[in-house]
């Protein structure tokens, strides 16, 4: 009896040389989980050239779902026109050598040709992602034998493509960038792409161009040891370098993904190098008594240079310190001098929770000088951030917060009009130009110091504190503060657009 069979065979998928539903599905499983690999660690590569900001992420995300939706529509295109065996090996292994290559590229390029990083960060991503993407409808092509099964099999992989999206964020977000360094997440991944590669190739169909990307991958990983721009130690967060200063054998920068961060002298911690530091000490100078120990807390640590000074100047003052990023406490502790003596307590967690967590009234003094990238995170500047600062504060207590802003210096405006909402005495220390005090002169941006208290603070001492310290920095406050704060919005947990005001500046020196 001839006819034809009520279930046929996809056109040109011969018998014996289909995927088995356990082959396809680590396929699948695997490129699914691989794109999103490479779109987390993307913002790991990026963030000191370019910041760790909304804006970042968004275009990293918009890139990484481009390349999905490309990928998908050009592998299902691709696979009915040609032998869908002839692309899988392929898709993986180039995606492979892409991604081993993919730091190296980066960091040389960010180095030595920054007007072009945008370009070749898009293509790192773009290229992997596409290839990566096309393996699900390449497979499933594979796997169409009968039209019966069609929406078992569409659906089955549609889903372990997506649950191996979802693996590959968690594994990257919670387990490897904690143990790995960046560079060496992707080229163990590309690693495991041509691997991945030359298995699909040899069931299918002996392809014998495996060796040459598995060079590619070799040599992705020399070329990461002598690109330029590497880490001494790669954090839950950051890129992290210790620069030891050439004219001073006990001074240390720490570096955070490209800005300097905190400036340590590790035998005399009352070296303070940094101008807005000097800004913090003379505020906090003239606030409170001589010597006067302080219960002091602080949101941000870095390297810990402003506790380091108050126990120094201020013996038996209590700091309690939250830094989200564990990597940066180690380094404080092996590279930096931090010992288990001098009153200073370091918590590794949130600033907003650690504020939480303390007791109304326990503190004289809270400090703000957590970043992420060179922005406050947003959830520490906003209205309710601050009413919790002023919980935590007792009557006399004083907060005073270190920012960054250029240009219009919107976000600045914006977090001392938010603060002026909460305390009654609010003060802000900077260059004169940045502070509205020379009208025609155009900001140049950079660091301000806010001091805010519900008591009078003695303006005449900090400012004679501050000239002593050679910072040129002026007070605004009264009019001049109204003035320069005009009609700036309030931050609120509902709207506090932190990103989007910041506005550009120029290359990254320091915090």
């Amino acid at each position: 009896m001839t006819g034809s069979s009520s279930s046929p065979v996809a056109e040109g998928t011969p018998h014996g040389h289909g995927l088995g539903p356990r082959t396809a599905a680590v396929l699948v499983f695997g490129s699914s989980a691989a794109v999103l690999v490479v779109e987390i660690v993307a913002l790991r590569l990026l963030a000191p050239y370019l910041g760790l900001t909304l804006e970042t992420s968004t275009m990293v995300i918009g890139i990484a779902l481009t390349a999905i939706a490309f990928g998908s529509w050009l592998g299902g295109r691709i696979a009915d026109q040609v032998d869908p065996r002839r692309l899988i090996g392929p898709s993986l292994g180039v995606s492979g050598a892409v991604v081993a290559l993919t730091p190296a590229v980066l960091r040389t390029t960010a180095e030595w040709a920054p007007a072009v990083l945008l370009l070749i960060a898009s293509l790192t991503i773009l290229v992997p992602g596409a290839l990566l993407s096309a393996v699900t409808p390449i497979v499933t092509k594979l796997r169409l034998t009968s039209l019966a099964e069609t929406g078992t099999v569409v659906g089955r992989l549609s889903g372990v493509g997506t649950v191996g999206a979802i693996v590959g964020t968690v594994l990257t977000g919670f387990v490897l960038i904690a143990r790995l360094p960046v560079s060496g997440i992707l080229i163990g991944l590309g690693t495991l792409l041509v691997v991945g590669s030359a298995l699909a190739e040899w069931r299918t169909r002996g392809w014998r161009s495996a060796p040459a990307l598995a060079l590619v991958v070799v040599a992705g990983g020399l070329a990461t040891t002598v690109a330029p721009g590497g880490c001494d130690t790669e954090t839950r967060y950051h890129c992290a370098r210790v620069v030891a200063d050439p004219e001073r054998g006990s001074g240390r920068t720490l570096v955070l993904d490209g800005v300097r961060h905190s400036y340590v002298d590790i035998e005399d911690p009352t070296v303070l190098t940094f101008a807005y530091v000097r800004a913090l000490a003379s505020v906090v100078d003239a606030a409170f008594p001589e010597g006067e120990p302080l219960a002091a807390h602080h949101l941000g640590g870095g390297g810990l240079t402003f506790p380091r000074y108050l126990a120094a100047t201020r013996p038996g003052t209590r700091s309690l310190v939250s830094e989200i990023d564990s990597g940066v406490v180690d380094i404080d502790r092996d590279r930096l001098g931090l010992g288990p003596a001098g009153g200073i307590d370091v918590r590794v967690e949130d600033g907003r929770l650690g504020l939480r967590r303390l007791g109304a009234g326990s503190r004289d003094l809270v400090v703000g000088d957590a970043f992420g990238g060179v922005s406050v995170p947003w959830h520490l500047t906003t209205v309710e951030a601050m009413a919790d600062v002023r919980r935590v504060l007792d009557d006399d207590g004083l907060y005073v917060a270190n920012l960054i802003d250029h240009g219009g210096m919107a976000f600045a405006r914006a977090e001392v009009a938010t603060i002026r909402r909460t305390f009654e005495h609010v003060a802000v220390v900077g260059e004169p130009s940045n502070i509205g005090l020379v009208p025609a002169s155009a900001p140049e941006g950079g660091n301000l110091v806010v001091l805010a208290s519900d008591r009078p603070v003695d303006l005449r001492a900090t400012q004679a504190a501050l000239d002593a310290r050679q910072t040129g920095w002026k007070i605004a406050t009264g009019e001049d503060l109204a003035s320069w704060v005009g009609g700036a919005r309030v931050l609120t947990d509902d709207h506090a657009p932190v990103d989007q005001l910041l506005q550009a500046h120029g290359p990254r020196s320091s915090r």
